[in-house]
């Protein structure tokens, strides 16, 4: 009796790929299209929670995976003999199935977290999940490798379920950039290699540093969000419940809002006495994060090097000292680090150490600016002004909000804006545009008006030429035709017309 007929295999293969793969990344389409087969509904390439579409596929792939499976678990009791790589892909299968069926009970879990909810009671439905992995995976004398580690895979999947949730609702955008944020994301998490992940690297990642890198105003603190809130957790099969809160572990420290002094005691903690202001013994988020928690130092590049030197330590050896102490402490955390500085150029100038970036740059993830996200996809900016309008005046009024404000910057900035200040700028537009109706973008028009007068002194340049020269500042300045002539009371056309392409470009290279 063939265990796997010559129409299962791909689509059990292509099931063992669902299982290792990373939902953010276009193949995931090309894994369903291969279990559906003409049943397949085509969709759009991209996940992105900004445009709840319905997901038609989803439902008949639960069916027909469910179906095979009991097929090949019926065939295994009847006897029928597997190769090795079918028993590798039929493990991949239950993996995948059980995570299916078990998907809601991890969501509730974690949206009753988000409600402020106790979520570290007994979780019943494991009783379900461990015989599961006995039926499937202890058949007719054959025991498969996963049936040793019932409760790692439950929480396991309670990992998966937590990382495409954050993942999903944290960073938002339909456009190809956005796509590659979040697969991006998904990597730091579980690697590119999900399954080894799985067998041996689970209670490892926290050795490996994650850091951020972008303009300002790209998200950098919500991918550090995502990250951090997807950390492994135990589960306890005896107590029937995890044996931390996945929430409770994620510390944000703004480094460019603290003295160095202060860093050291909100990073290491001091003993009392140790400095002028230390009435009491403090426990720094080093310690008190745990195992399985995160500190996420955001503006990095803003660090001092005496501190850089004794965060190098921490990195290098998991130890640290309190301020005023000599006792060793284990370091058992994860540290994501995000900045928006240049830091080749940093090293350069000796501000930032070449042997504290070598440590820092084990995984690095580089966040989009919003001009790459619209570039890509144009119509980007709207799905974005929804869901920051929704955020802002709530669910109802949302909609119309982002449609108003939309009409305003398409009137008033016009595509070309390049926003500067990336998604944190487009926020604030929404909120301006809500309170006043407009929206004054933070560039001057380069131009002071004692100098002009004195350059117009100096100079015998032509009203055409200044004419070019001002529209081209100007235009350099906000990057869009529509802005440049709102701000110089003429049309858009006239601007377009007398910039001056040599001299933009030498504005443009500062």
């Amino acid at each position: 009796m063939h265990f796997v007929d010559a129409e299962e295999a791909p689509v059990l293969q292509a099931a063992a790929a669902l299982a290792n793969g990373n939902p953010f990344l276009p193949e995931r389409i090309e894994h369903e299209q291969r279990c559906l087969g003409n049943d397949f509904v085509p969709s759009a390439p991209v996940w992105h929670a900004d445009a709840e579409l319905p997901r038609p596929n989803l439902p008949i792939l639960r069916e027909r995976l469910e179906a095979l499976l009991e097929t090949l678990r019926g065939r295994l009791a009847s006897g029928a003999v597997a190769t090795r790589e079918e028993l590798v892909a039929y493990e991949g299968l239950v993996r995948h199935v059980l995570y299916m069926r078990y998907e809601d009970v991890w969501s509730e879990l974690i949206l009753a977290s988000e409600r402020g909810e106790k979520t570290n009671g007994k979780v019943k439905a494991y009783s379900a999940f461990a015989r599961d992995i006995q039926r499937y995976c202890e058949i007719r004398g054959l025991t498969l490798p996963i049936r040793s580690a019932t409760e790692h895979l439950f929480s396991w999947g309670f990992q998966i379920r937590r990382a495409f949730h954050h993942t999903y609702r944290r960073i938002y955008g339909g456009s190809m950039p956005a796509a590659r944020l979040r697969a991006s994301v998904w990597q730091s998490i579980f690697t590119h290699d999900v399954e080894r992940y799985r067998r041996v690297l689970f209670n490892r990642m926290a050795d490996v540093p994650t850091l951020i890198m972008g303009p300002s105003g790209t998200g950098k603190e919500l991918v550090a969000q995502a990250i951090g809130l997807s950390r492994y957790v135990a589960f306890d099969p005896e107590a029937l419940c995890f044996r931390e809160s996945f929430r409770a572990g994620f510390h944000a420290v703004n480094l460019s809002a603290l003295s160095p002094t202060l860093i050291e005691s909100e990073l290491f903690g001091h003993r009392r006495g140790s400095f002028t202001g230390a009435v009491q013994d403090r426990i720094g988020w080093l310690e008190a994060c745990g195992s399985g928690g995160t500190v996420f130092l955001d503006e990095i590049g803003e660090l001092d090097s005496s501190v850089q030197v004794k965060l190098l330590r921490v990195l290098q050896t998991r130890t640290f000292q309190r301020i005023g102490e000599t006792e060793e402490r284990i370091f058992e955390g994860k540290i994501i680090a995000a900045t928006n500085r240049d830091l080749a150029t940093e090293m350069t100038a000796g501000r930032f150490r070449e042997d504290f970036y070598y440590r820092l740059c084990a995984d690095m993830i580089h966040t989009p600016s919003l001009r790459e996200q619209i570039g890509a996809d144009p119509s980007e900016i709207s799905s974005l002004l929804d869901v920051l309008a929704r955020r802002i005046a709530g669910e109802q009024e949302g909609p119309h909000l982002a449609g108003e404000v939309e009409a305003w910057i398409r009137e008033h900035l016009g595509g070309e804006y390049p926003w500067p200040g990336n998604v944190r700028e487009l926020e604030q537009c929404v909120r301006n545009v809500m309170v006043r109706g407009s929206y004054q973008p933070p560039v001057s028009n380069g131009f002071e008006g004692d100098a002009l007068d004195r350059a117009l002194a100096e100079t015998g340049v032509d009203a055409e030429s200044l004419m070019s020269r001002y529209c081209t500042h100007i235009y350099a300045r906000v990057g869009s035709y529509e802005e440049a002539a709102r701000r110089l009371g003429i049309d858009r056309r006239t601007v377009k017309a007398r910039v001056d392409d040599e001299l933009l470009a030498k504005l443009k290279r500062g």
